[in-house]
């Protein structure tokens, strides 16, 4: 690591850190969506959309401290980033939550507990890796194992799409299901690209 002469402002980690646990919370609520009966969807998504406001609050508190801070940790802009990027995973798990009680879905199609799965995994990591940005030790693993969720993600995606377009389902229902697995497919992007700003933090940190 770099030798530095000045201070760094350290409530980034913490912010950082906090995001990434409301993350997790986020993930179970998912999780706990699969096996929730219909009628009991309506409070799950309410408390996922309280998460996801809490979520826009810990970026917004990102961003200000960002922008009243004269000493940074490391570069503004991978500040930035990461913080927006954090963000996309709670927007995109918020969103898929919400399509299934607006739908009013069902039965989700097989194949979406594994999506799920690998979004709760990745959101451990993700928790998992946040305080380390401190020393920035022990983050190697962590961007390769989420880039390897993310390539599982995208097979378990592309084999839903086929199980949609078999001719089980009619027109409408394709439309709506299609909608719902892309958006946890766009979660997964989201957790790549937070791991993918870590190691670029990393990089230049070393």
């Amino acid at each position: 690591m770099r030798f530095r002469l000045t201070p760094r402002e350290t409530s980034f980690y913490d912010m950082f850190a906090a995001s990434a646990d409301n993350i997790v919370t986020g993930s179970k609520l998912l999780m706990e969506l699969l096996g929730a009966e219909t009628a009991a969807r309506a409070e799950i998504s309410e408390r996922m959309r309280a998460a996801e406001h809490a979520g826009d609050d810990a970026t917004h508190a990102i961003f200000h401290q960002l922008n009243s801070s004269f000493i940074t940790p490391f570069d503004r802009e991978d500040i930035y980033r990461l913080a927006s990027s954090l963000d996309d995973i709670m927007d995109f798990m918020e969103e898929a939550v919400d399509l299934v009680v607006l739908y009013q879905v069902e039965e989700l199609p097989k194949g979406v507990e594994q999506q799920i799965e690998v979004l709760a995994r990745a959101a451990e990591l993700t928790a998992e890796a946040m305080p380390n940005l401190r020393t920035m030790a022990n983050l190697t693993e962590y961007w390769i194992e989420v880039n390897r969720l993310e390539n599982q993600a995208d097979q378990i995606h592309r084999r839903l799409l086929a199980h949609l377009f078999n001719g089980k389902y009619d027109a409408i229902e394709v439309l709506k299901l299609k909608q719902i697995v892309d958006v946890l497919e766009e979660a997964a992007d989201a957790f790549e690209h937070v791991a993918n700003t870590v190691e670029t933090i990393a990089v230049k940190e070393s």
